[in-house]
């Protein structure tokens, strides 16, 4: 399967909630990992910042509803007022994960809930136990990082010892996936979800904040051979960062039973939204259908938020909508004051029965309360006789080709210098990660500073010349385009990241680092050229 995409919601300020909702689902990362023959109802504690216990759970088909209701009658507590089953329970077993994913946490990491305030081993199974009773038939297991979680093994064998449940699954992010999987597989485990945004070492170290590129290829790998089919490879995608990449995603499909599931972004950034950085599913569609113009979408059933897709050769693959909402309920209080089983399902047939028929789209999502959505600004390029500030119209102007090369220079001092040319900074290759941020930062230069036009960018390049003699790094980023204003902006703002980028990266060795003579170098296109003499 080559597509499951996913709209999702990057979660920043509120990520710590009971129940984590949607990307960065459960700080696991920045997606939803059901099936797209379910819909979801979550239930959480809002008074409580610890994603212990996730619960999702999904509903059946009409078909499959009306199938069983000549076998057993479903339990009232798991059906919603509108008639849907739900029999997909989702648990996150911590909050604590072993990266630090730019769309998800802090390099640093979070305050961690006390370990008291988490769900127990014993907590976790007498819950799923109950569940499983009343109909749930499948439950994945999230995070945080689920597989870091000592008792995870442990946990997913007494799962399997529950009658009527069928699935287990689990969504990680693949780092301790190949030491882990042959005890998870004799354990029980059914399905496995990997998180992988990037096919590029250098992006996927910028990305996770971490080394480890290889132990989630290895992983997925293991999968493979031992059987697993499909294994599920969720990849959020965001503009200016892995967009690139989706026809190479879909091409892994070819010859491997991967499924990739591609997640429709929705950023979140500083507790305000920011659709500039989201690639909408159909801009994606759109893309892969370049390429496979015979891109066929299959047949769904009427409850089905995901849209399923085939390419001639390749398997099938699907495009969901992720849900959200705020209503959330903690059972792990209820528990504790030792409620019955009959007090816990009455509580969790309430919050089932407060379902709404369907969930918010993407701009009312972003209204709903602790989550304004962040003001569209106009686009200020310059001001009017009045001092007002207003927008040059270039719609007049004939399309040129336009060319723009910029210039910094990084003054490292010997020690981070000497680290750098011989690739042993401690936090990575600096050059290819400076070099994949300048390229970003290009196209993000209308976002980043106001008085830019947008523009479609043809080319980018970030090179680097080390010079011995002033233990510096001479950065040179030169930008292209076809469009009716030049690309200065964008090769100076490119050059200015990736050379802050260098500084960052080598500052553990040295704060005496000077960043100096950024200039532009030439400009070619457009009223007149220019060039600066040597």
């Amino acid at each position: 399967m080559f597509c499951r995409l996913f709209n999702s919601h990057n979660k920043v300020t509120n990520f710590r909630k009971l129940f984590v909702k949607c990307v960065n689902d459960n700080i696991q990362r920045p997606y939803s990992s059901i099936t797209h023959k379910e819909n979801e109802v979550e239930l959480g504690d809002s008074t409580l910042a610890a994603p212990n216990f996730a619960a999702s759970l999904k509903t059946r088909s009409r078909q499959e509803r009306l199938r069983e209701d000549r076998i057993l009658p479903f339990s009232s507590f798991l059906t919603d007022n509108f008639g849907r089953r739900h029999t997909y329970l989702r648990i996150s077993l911590t909050e604590k994960c072993n990266l630090r994913c730019q769309y998800c946490m802090p390099e640093e990491g979070i305050k961690l809930t006390p370990r008291g305030q988490l769900l127990s081993t014993s907590e976790v199974l007498t819950l799923a136990r109950l569940f499983v009773q009343e109909g749930v038939d499948k439950i994945r297991l999230t995070g945080g990082e689920p597989l870091i979680r000592p008792d995870v093994v442990d946990i997913i064998a007494e799962l399997r010892k529950l009658e009527g449940l069928k699935t287990i699954a689990v969504t990680t992010n693949g780092m301790n996936l190949a030491r882990l999987l042959p005890k998870l597989k004799d354990a029980g485990l059914d399905l496995i979800n990997i998180s992988l945004d990037s096919l590029v070492p250098a992006k996927f170290e910028f990305i996770v904040r971490r080394k480890g590129f290889h132990k989630v290829m290895e992983g997925i790998d293991m999968a493979i051979e031992m059987g697993y089919n499909p294994v599920k490879v969720n990849c959020v995608v965001m503009r200016g960062l892995n967009e690139d990449e989706l026809l190479d995603f879909v091409a892994l499909t070819e010859k491997k039973p991967l499924e990739v599931r591609f997640i429709e972004y929705m950023p979140f950034d500083g507790n305000k939204w920011n659709f500039k950085k989201m690639v909408s599913y159909q801009e994606m569609l759109d893309h892969i259908r370049q390429q496979w113009p015979k891109l066929e979408m299959l047949q769904t059933g009427h409850t089905d938020t995901a849209k399923t897709f085939k390419v001639e050769g390749f398997k099938d693959g699907s495009l969901k909508v992720c849900l959200f909402g705020n209503s959330e309920v903690s059972l792990r209080d209820v528990l504790r004051s030792g409620a019955s089983d009959e007090e816990l399902l009455q509580i969790i047939g309430a919050a089932v029965g407060r379902k709404k028929k369907q969930h918010a789209g993407m701009f009312s999502i972003s209204q709903m309360k602790n989550r304004p959505m962040i003001l569209i600004e106009a686009q200020l390029t310059h001001t009017d006789a009045q001092g007002r500030a207003t927008m040059v119209d270039v719609g007049g102007k004939v399309p040129t080709r336009r060319t723009a090369a910029a210039r910094a220079i990084v003054i490292l001092g010997p020690t981070a210098f000497r680290l750098l040319r011989d690739n042993q900074l401690v936090k990575g290759d600096a050059l290819a990660v400076a070099q994949l941020a300048g390229i970003m930062a290009s196209k993000q230069t209308s976002a980043l500073i106001p008085l830019c036009h947008p523009l479609p960018l043809d080319h980018i390049s970030v090179t680097f010349d080390l010079d011995e003699l002033q233990n510096a790094t001479v950065i040179t980023a030169t930008c292209s385009t076809t469009g009716r204003t030049g690309v200065e902006m964008e090769a100076l703002t490119a050059a200015s990241v990736a050379a802050l980028t260098l500084y960052d990266m080598c500052k553990a060795v040295s704060h005496d680092i000077i960043i100096t003579d950024i200039k532009l170098v030439r400009k070619i296109g457009g009223k007149r050229d220019f060039h600066r003499h040597p």
